[in-house]
């Protein structure tokens, strides 16, 4: 694969996705522009934070000679750290102009207070995908990655894509936020599984790590079942059919100790698929 598309990680792409559709879609879907630059700049921002996780982990030393996993343009040479920083100016400037016409396009001026609300909670989502990894005090090594990852592509996506749309907000849409976060951060989790040993060997201080190889799986298995949980009490019942999927996916968790990379884009594809259950 080209070594640019490889340190975008496509398959990423659908996860970010699936919080803008629950909470479009929980709106009716009234606004196809504003939905179309939602996603837009949705994606922008998980490639952004894609690119700044890879300089990041790479400056640290963190990808050497890890195991189980993708070698990606910096970690296999074939990109230099300046065409990285090339890529993440691009993608930075990408999300400024999507997020500026998707905030003008929804409430139909940038100065007024909910656009500046949203120009707010942009800059915030940019700074989150940046230092994430990068710089001395990255939250990604401090055990924090798990609540910026709840908070940005649970809460914020969903509750977001919902104002843009309906410009009110409820309770439900909350908990939905909070329903579809729980998986997102269990991708990062499985990740940190993975990675686990590797980061504790190069300072990589990440919640999976505190918990340990089992207390993490418990806890990744507590993050799908309270998506589901949250759902069903909301009555989105057609969530439950992804069930026997996340019950296959918690068996292989559980029982392989190696070779999780497989699981991700299942967990990530399964994610987007509940984002739409929920919807019926």
């Amino acid at each position: 694969m080209n070594p640019y598309l490889q340190s975008l990680r496509l398959r990423t792409l659908p996860l970010s996705m699936s919080g803008i559709i629950l909470g479009t879609g929980l709106a009716g879907f009234e606004h196809w522009g504003v939905f179309a630059l939602a996603i837009c700049t949705t994606l922008s921002l998980q490639i952004l934070s894609n690119l700044c996780n890879e300089l990041g982990d790479a400056q640290k030393g963190t990808d050497n000679d890890q195991q189980g996993r993708t070698a990606y343009g910096l970690q296999s040479g074939t990109i230099t750290e300046k065409q990285m920083k090339g890529m993440i100016g691009l993608f930075l400037g990408l999300c400024v102009l999507f997020g500026i016409s998707l905030i003008y396009c929804a409430f139909g001026s940038l100065w007024n207070l909910q656009s500046l609300g949203f120009i707010g909670l942009g800059l915030l989502a940019i700074i989150g995908a940046i230092t994430y990894t990068l710089g001395k005090h990255s939250y990604g090594y401090l055990g924090l990655g798990d609540l910026g990852v709840f908070l940005f592509f649970g809460l914020l996506s969903t509750m977001g894509g919902y104002y843009l749309q309906a410009q009110t907000m409820s309770w439900e849409i909350f908990a939905c936020g909070a329903a579809i976060g729980f998986p997102c951060v269990g991708v990062l989790n499985l990740n940190n599984i993975r990675d686990m040993q590797n980061d504790l060997e190069h300072g990589k201080r990440t919640f999976a790590s505190c918990l340990g190889q089992q207390g993490a799986r418990n806890y990744h298995t507590l993050l799908l079942a309270g998506c589901l949980a949250i759902f069903v009490t909301y009555g989105h019942y057609w969530t439950l059919c992804i069930l026997p999927v996340w019950a296959w996916h918690l068996w292989y968790v559980w029982t392989h100790k190696e070779k999780l990379d497989k699981q991700m884009p299942v967990l990530m594809f399964s994610t987007l698929i509940v984002s739409i259950l929920a919807l019926f």
